[in-house]
């Protein structure tokens, strides 16, 4: 999906809101239960962004039917590279209405849980002040 890559590649985060349904569902690489709502997972993506260290899209697949894309990154989160992938499927709206997060290697993904971990309770306090 190009308008979310360039959203992200510019840091337009309002951009990539507005390219969420109301009813996104997200799933996280580290966590079992996925997050509903656009505005858990806005406030998530924007956690992310300042966790994540030389970040960059170097992959982009897509669905010919044009409803599924996976977008290839690699980043840093301290010491730690990440590789991983936004696996993105639009609706009829052409909005995000799946997200899921998929990242390695495993040190990787330890070392993103925890510093996600460190500011969820500033990651959903944004969230609710979003969503009123």
């Amino acid at each position: 999906m190009r308008a979310f890559r360039e959203a992200v590649e510019t840091g337009d985060l309002d951009a990539v809101e507005a390219l969420l349904a109301e009813d996104v569902v997200f799933t996280s690489p580290v966590v079992f239960k996925p997050y509903a709502g656009k505005a858990i997972t806005a406030a998530i993506l924007r956690g992310v962004v300042r966790v994540f260290e030389d970040f960059r899209y170097v992959r982009e697949i897509n669905d010919p039917g044009g409803r599924d894309h996976a977008l290839v990154f690699t980043a840093r989160v301290g010491d730690r590279e990440i590789t991983g992938c936004d696996f993105l499927r639009v609706n009829e709206d052409g909005l995000i209405d799946e997200f899921m997060v998929m990242v390695r290697p495993l040190s990787g993904a330890h070392a993103l849980a925890a510093a996600m971990g460190a500011r969820f309770e500033e990651i959903e306090q944004e969230a609710r002040a979003r969503s009123v």
